[in-house]
């Protein structure tokens, strides 16, 4: 393989101590491509690893056998294989499973260079990471993961080109399975609120606040507000309050810090007003949520 996730310990995890391993993608040459497909074996052992920990690149996952679950940001998927799993960049996930089966690819964003709008596709996809797939849709998918693989293994003459365009033709059509959230209409307010939900998907940006947003996408507050309530229905303060609200779910259940420093990982200086914010959004104490491990079942029905 040209790249592969990288074991725990190395220099791509995190460097501060008790923190969720964070993996990126390793590349056997400067000029590599950002991207690699393969069987779960292939790929590596983190591929299906079992501790919480989450990346700097997107990943599909092509479920063909196994039992068990997925466990993506607080929710348990049951394996139905045959599957298809989206994982996006700063989500938290592990696997739960025996005798997993399938494939993986993983890509970074600059990858998607040729096919831009992928990104907002991949984005809503990730709201819900595992699809079950009809006997069609699992055949179709089967032989273009295949043929994605035998290209970028083989090379050749315009192999990145081809490359790209299958990953283009895969999310294009995961797209269009069951259960996909609905595209937004396409208009600068809607772009806007766009980049606004990718960027509240970065924790490791430190954007806990609208205007801090505001000032990275380039507009005023007041219209990134009115923009977000327009294409989602939902108000930007809500949005930025559940992004901080999950960030400190994925500390409390995925390492071993302390609600102190749980507390400025989020952006709290007092932890004190933090034990007071993050009860008002759950219900529960940061002590009493890490104590209960709340994750959430998903059921699917056929």
């Amino acid at each position: 393989m040209r790249g592969t996730t990288v074991l725990p310990g190395t220099a791509c995890e995190v460097s501060k101590p008790g923190e969720l391993p964070l993996h990126r993608l390793e590349l056997t040459a400067q000029d590599a491509l950002p991207f690699a497909v393969g069987t779960f074996d292939a790929i590596g052992p983190l591929s299906r690893a079992t501790f919480p920990h989450r990346h700097t690149f997107h990943e599909i996952v092509f479920v063909t056998g196994g039992t068990g679950a997925h466990v993506v940001d607080f929710t348990r998927w049951e394996l139905r294989p045959p599957q298809l799993a989206v994982i996006a960049p700063g989500q938290v996930h592990h696997w739960d499973v025996l005798q997993l089966t399938g494939s993986v690819l993983l890509f970074t964003d600059d990858f998607l260079l040729d096919h831009p709008a992928d990104r907002e596709l991949l984005r809503r996809l990730s709201e819900r990471p595992c699809q079950p797939l009809d006997d069609r849709s699992y055949e179709r998918t089967a032989r273009l993961i295949a043929e994605l693989e035998e290209e970028f293994r083989l090379g050749g003459p315009g192999s990145e080109s081809v490359v790209r365009s299958l990953l283009h033709v895969l999310i294009v059509r995961a797209g269009r399975q069951p259960g996909t959230p609905e595209p937004r209409p396409p208009a600068r307010a809607n772009a806007v609120a766009a980049e606004f939900a990718r960027l509240a998907a970065r924790s490791d940006l430190g954007l806990w606040s609208v205007r801090a947003h505001a000032e990275r996408i380039g507009v005023s507050p007041g219209y990134l507000a009115e923009a977000v309530k327009a294409a989602t229905g939902r108000t930007a303060a809500h949005l930025v309050r559940e992004a901080r609200t999950r960030e400190a779910k994925r500390f409390l259940l995925g390492t071993d810090l302390t609600v102190r420093q749980v507390a400025s990982r989020v952006g709290f200086a007092d932890p004190a007003y933090f034990c007071r914010f993050f009860r008002r959004e759950t219900g529960l104490s940061p002590g009493d949520f890490r104590r209960t491990g709340d994750v959430t079942p998903e059921f699917h029905h056929e």
